[in-house]
């Protein structure tokens, strides 16, 4: 049902493959039972927002072709939540203020988490990973999400863009 929102765009394919890999990778039941991620709505908002900042952060030096297809997954990434709070039953009054909200969280882990890599400050990225997906709460899997996220990173750099671009995302980061 998603894809038929992009029908008549050309990487269609292309860009769900690369956004469902994204969301099944988020999934992972490691994040929630063992590194203690809230296995809630927000939960599993936070963590498909933190998988597409880093690959956000992986293309965003791209040519135009590229930067065409960051939009379109996160173009996506938006109409799948505009969808998802509909189906929870969120009043049409409501979607878009959510929808706001959620932008606005996405926005600031993006901008914090790329400020904590691109300084390659460990301790900013936990602190960044434990306001955002942690609610400021301390907790025992802190340590393997951040080691995660790094090596994540390292995966998508190594990763070549035409790859991506053809729909080939394959992140075995957590396994």
């Amino acid at each position: 049902m998603i894809l038929s929102l992009f029908r008549k765009k050309a990487n269609a394919t292309q860009v769900f493959a690369v956004y469902s890999a994204i969301v099944a990778q988020s999934r992972q039941t490691r994040f929630y039972a063992d590194w203690q991620v809230p296995d809630s709505v927000n939960g599993r908002f936070d963590m498909v927002s933190l998988h597409l900042c880093l690959l956000f952060r992986r293309l965003k030096t791209g040519e135009q072709s590229t930067r065409i297809f960051s939009q379109a997954v996160f173009d996506l990434f938006f109409k799948d939540m505009d969808q998802s709070l509909r189906e929870m039953g969120a009043g049409d009054m409501a979607v878009p203020k959510r929808i706001q909200k959620m932008g606005e969280l996405f926005y600031g882990l993006l901008d914090k988490l790329t400020t904590a890599l691109d300084q390659q400050d460990v301790a900013a990225l936990q602190s960044v990973i434990r306001r955002n997906i942690y609610n400021d709460e301390d907790t025992e899997g802190l340590p393997s999400l951040v080691a995660y996220v790094l090596t994540l990173e390292s995966e998508l750099n190594a990763m070549e863009t035409e790859d991506i671009l053809s729909g080939s995302l394959h992140l075995g980061a957590a396994k």
